[in-house]
């Protein structure tokens, strides 16, 4: 696939700020190295579409859902759902991308399909502002609080990890038999950058201990646990560049409408990271829990050595 033929210059809008995004720079930023042929890819970029459409092309090309939710199967979808926000602010995970995934989920046979986050406003205001809640009903899903000690019954153990050597993790996702990570691409004034890896904070019960310990080491810490996700898909339909992690207006966000998939967490990391410096610049250095992934060996941030596909809808 040629380069041109696959992304073009296009301009992203955020409400009061306009930014031109050069989609040929975003590709090199990615690499060259797409899929030449029909095999299942390590890592998909969709770009182009609204979320229901870029999920079926990102999972169409990484063999289907069926690939990672089977027939009988109870599921945990883990979106960011931190903040009393409406989607337009993009401080959560874009509630129609969850509606279509719970629903696809289900019509891979999924016994039951269970969408919780440990919250950092008010649970309930943050359900209901984020669309999140209603998508998920709607697709025949069950959510549940994650902000009540009585759902975290059981500590399991980190033995790899540095700070962390054991957590307390939600019942829903004890008890789940595969579980699907679905964080939104964002600015995050302690982390650096919100993504795959820093989203599975929202498992545990007590948070306070990550932000006095080197919050760093302990987000790669707890992606350590040995329950880890099936798959990895990255929203960043709306990207918060700036004030994050909740944002303070429409004027924080640029509409990029663009889609990641993969079950590497590091690489999926390393890729939106790239993605992100398209529109505002961040070093790999000063997101050092991608790089203390690599180490704890949960993933690559070498992009030249993944098979990369990129579909531009």
């Amino acid at each position: 696939m040629k380069r041109r033929e696959f992304l073009k210059t296009s301009a992203i809008m955020g409400a009061g700020a306009a930014i031109s995004l050069n989609f040929d720079e975003l590709q090199a930023a990615l690499h060259t190295n797409t899929v030449a042929v029909e095999s299942v890819p390590d890592l998909v970029a969709v770009m182009g579409g609204e979320p229901e459409a870029m999920l079926d092309k990102a999972l169409e090309a990484l063999g289907g859902i069926n690939h990672f939710v089977k027939k009988g199967q109870k599921i945990v979808i883990k979106p960011n759902i931190g903040w009393d926000r409406t989607p337009e602010l993009a401080g959560n995970t874009n509630p129609k991308l969850i509606g279509a995934l719970t629903k696809k989920c289900l019509e891979a046979g999924a016994s039951k399909v269970t969408v919780f986050d440990h919250t950092c406003d008010d649970w309930k205001k943050c359900y209901a502002s984020s669309g999140i809640e209603s998508a998920v009903k709607a697709a025949g899903g069950v959510i549940v609080p994650g902000n009540d000690e009585k759902y975290y019954s059981k500590e399991v153990p980190l033995p790899n990890g540095v700070n962390l050597k054991s957590i307390k993790v939600h019942d829903a996702l004890i008890e789940a038999d595969a579980w699907i990570n679905v964080p939104i691409l964002k600015n995050h004034g302690g982390a650096k950058l919100s993504c795959a890896m820093k989203n599975i904070m929202g498992i545990v019960w007590d948070r306070r201990f990550f932000h006095s310990n080197d919050l760093q080491q302990c987000i790669a810490d707890v992606c350590t646990w040995n329950k880890k996700p099936v798959l990895n898909i990255v929203d960043s339909y709306r990207l918060l560049f700036q004030n994050g992690p909740q944002g303070k207006s429409e004027a924080d966000v640029a509409t990029v409408k663009t889609l990641i998939a993969s079950k590497d967490i590091v690489a999926i990391d390393t890729a939106a990271l790239q993605f992100f410096n398209q529109v505002k610049k961040l070093d790999l250095e000063a997101v050092k829990h991608i790089e203390m992934g690599q180490f704890h060996k949960l993933g690559t941030t070498d992009l030249k050595n993944i098979t990369i596909k990129r579909i531009k809808i």
